[in-house]
């Protein structure tokens, strides 16, 4: 089980890596010119449909992110005993890097249906809904992203039970703290 768990988390590692640069990123300024909005600016009942929070350098970056954490696992940490031991599945009969960039740009615009929620609801971004509906989009919001890059993962990594388990419990808890520490670092807007 010890290994599972392990496993599981260092699946988990690109994902990591595209947010880490993403993060970087929006700390820098660079590439601001993918800091164009998803929505274009478009509105449903005088409301945003995602908001200016959601543009094109959010996928793009963490699609990028992913690819560059993959590759890394894939051609070099693959080669080292004791990162390979960490592997579920033989990395080098993975996917390519393009897999990995596919699946980080999914996972996140697995956040738009979230951030469309929440404009319809009034919800401004970055803040958290109220009432009952604060732990419905406390929860959403700390998963997913997960979804999105599991679902891509999924065709590459058979999911278990035990994998959507521990994949749920590590980005619930780390979500919040890296959230958290990329507001304190200048990486993002709020700490939510």
């Amino acid at each position: 089980m010890r290994s599972e768990v392990l496993g599981t988390v260092y699946l988990l590692l690109p994902l990591l890596g595209g947010a880490a640069l993403h993060g970087l990123c929006m700390r820098t300024g660079w590439l601001a010119s993918l800091k164009r909005p998803i929505d274009g600016g478009r509105t449903l009942r005088g409301r945003r449909v995602f908001g200016d929070s959601k543009s094109w350098r959010g996928p793009i970056l963490v699609g990028a992110g992913a690819g560059l954490v993959w590759a890394l696992q894939r051609h070099v940490l693959h080669g080292l005993p004791a990162c390979a031991a960490l592997e579920l599945v033989d990395f080098a009969e993975l996917p390519g890097v393009a897999f990995a960039v596919l699946a980080g740009f999914v996972g996140e615009l697995a956040e738009l249906p979230n951030s469309f929620v929440k404009r319809q609801l009034g919800i401004a971004p970055g803040a958290t809904a109220r009432g009952p509906l604060a732990l419905v989009f406390y929860l959403w919001d700390q998963l997913d992203v997960l979804m999105g890059y599991g679902l891509v993962l999924a065709f590459a990594v058979p999911p278990t039970p035990l994998r959507v388990a521990v994949s749920v419990a590590v980005v619930a808890g780390v979500h919040p703290l890296l959230s958290w520490l990329g507001y304190r670092l200048g990486m993002r807007p709020t700490a939510r």
